[in-house]
């Protein structure tokens, strides 16, 4: 789809990869909706915050009326609490599924008929290299991100009659707050991720993969699980 004149939202918006992709979507041309759970923290130019938390139905059901002339969604809001699925502790991995994978399960319900009203439009998963690897130690967060690809895939197929596109970008490391540990050279810069997410939206590609260990881990799938 283009972007120009495009209505956008984007979840998570307010820091990180989302801002990034916010501030982009404006300089393409689009309106956009700017969603946090604390819309006070959204400080970029051109954009209107919007209250979304993505583990609050009523509030999504608020945001989708507010933004009842949207034609894109971006599901970007997660979080990674660093939980194995064994050890540890059960809410955390209950938080990190109602975050990433139900989050924006409820998000995308409530604005696939938004969209589908407005002629059409496209959805975007930001989904993660571990949505197909899946570390021990990060066990929470990969069940998450493998549920979010299955439903995308679920989605993509159950939303193209309405005229919307579902696209996934998987991802490794990038550089914001979530990966503030990770060294400096294995991580990708998000400036650069936004753009090819948003050149994948343009194109129609049904998925993204910003970066080299995320197009290695993808070509790797077919061999045994040690061989990833």
């Amino acid at each position: 789809m283009g972007l120009k004149d495009a209505v956008a939202v984007v979840t998570g918006a307010n820091r990180g990869l989302g801002r990034h992709l916010a501030a982009q979507l404006v300089e393409r041309g689009a309106t956009v909706y700017a969603a946090a759970r604390r819309p006070e923290t959204v400080d970029l130019p051109g954009v209107t915050p919007l209250r979304l938390d993505v583990t609050d139905e009523e509030s999504i059901r608020a945001a989708a009326r507010i933004a009842s002339d949207a034609t894109l969604l971006v599901n970007n809001a997660g979080i990674s609490t660093g939980t194995p699925l064994i050890a540890g502790g059960p809410d955390a991995v209950r938080l990190e599924m109602d975050t990433n994978f139900f989050g924006p399960l409820a998000v995308t319900r409530a604005f696939a008929p938004v969209i589908e009203s407005n002629g059409g439009g496209a959805v975007l998963n930001v989904l993660s290299v571990l949505s197909w690897l899946h570390p021990a130690g990060l066990g929470a967060y990969a069940a998450a991100k493998a549920a979010a690809w299955a439903l995308t895939g679920a989605a993509r197929e159950e939303l193209a009659p309405r005229g919307i596109a579902v696209s996934a970008l998987h991802v490794g490391y990038m550089d914001t707050g979530m990966a503030a540990s990770v060294p400096a050279d294995q991580k990708a810069d998000p400036a650069e991720v936004a753009a090819q997410a948003l050149d994948g939206i343009e194109a129609g590609l049904p998925e993204i993969l910003a970066d080299e260990i995320t197009r290695h881990v993808k070509q790797s799938l077919a061999a045994s699980p040690n061989a990833a």
